[in-house]
């Protein structure tokens, strides 16, 4: 084999974010792992919280300690959406359904990832505030007259402004309380901005901040791109959508909420269980 040959065989993966050195007996194992220069388990394992961490993915640097706790409290505020959120539902259909642990993520990703409370709401309110930063007219403008989607094939477009709830009459506690916590502990002038301004703009959208627009604020605050906020938004909110499966799953369909006193078989193998009152 030529030098030149033997050279682009080992070209095999290209990547900023991850390096491996193999070991001397096994090509395929590593002996050692570096995220963006740091080795993650002599320098990061045991040393660094899963926050910490999860920052350096994305941002390939080590986050700042402000930084660090406004990812740390996003993550706690959006950990569990709870049940009444269209993306737990789905994972909780899956759980008691029977279907697979892995279809109950997938299925909380697939109905959480949309224009009402999901992630593409984020990427949109995201690149409104690439757009219109701390200008107040910019954002009346933007919410009263927003762009068209270019993708219509893909995405519809959106039927309220993004990072406000269409369902909603005032601003939930607990999105006020999110919002309060996030720019006290981060000092990030939008989060500032948006709890002084909250009340304007929700005037000029004729809808309450929803915790969607809070997480979106945060995420920028974090400087993380439309695309990386659109993912780590729809990480955030799995685990609560995954215990929630599991918790349905051993309920059963009968302790389903909501609507399980109004369901009744008429034909099926449960139709007898159900006449006898089980």
């Amino acid at each position: 084999m030529t030098e030149k040959n033997s050279e682009k065989k080992l070209e095999k993966i290209t990547t900023r974010i991850w390096n491996e050195t193999a070991e001397a007996d096994n090509p395929f194992a590593a002996s050692a792992c570096h995220c963006a220069g740091y080795d993650v388990y002599g320098d990061l394992l045991g040393k660094a919280s899963y926050i910490e961490y999860l920052y350096l993915l994305f941002k390939l640097e080590r986050p700042s300690s402000r930084q660090a706790k406004l990812l740390e409290g996003l993550a706690v505020a959006l950990a569990n959406p709870g049940p009444r959120d269209h993306s737990v539902r789905a994972a909780m259909c899956a759980g008691v359904g029977g279907s697979t642990h892995a279809s109950a993520l997938i299925a909380a990703i697939s109905v959480g990832a949309g224009n009402l409370g999901g992630g593409r709401e984020v990427f949109t309110a995201a690149q409104y505030w690439q757009q219109c930063g701390l200008d107040s007219e910019a954002w009346r403008e933007m919410i009263q007259n927003p762009p068209v989607e270019e993708r219509a094939d893909v995405w519809t477009p959106m039927e309220h402004p993004p990072g406000f709830d269409p369902n909603g009459v005032s601003c939930p506690t607990p999105v006020r309380q999110t919002l309060a916590y996030l720019a006290e502990v981060s000092g990030a002038e939008n989060l500032i901005w948006l709890q002084q301004n909250r009340q304007p703009l929700e005037a000029a959208a004729k809808l309450p901040l929803a915790m969607s627009g809070v997480a979106t604020a945060a995420l920028v605050a974090l400087e993380l791109s439309p695309e990386q906020s659109e993912i780590l938004y729809l990480l955030l909110r799995l685990p609560g959508a995954a215990v929630h499966s599991l918790e349905q799953e051993k309920l059963g369909w009968r302790k389903y909420p909501f609507f399980g006193d109004g369901l009744k078989i008429i034909d099926g193998p449960g139709r007898d269980e159900q006449k006898e009152g089980k």
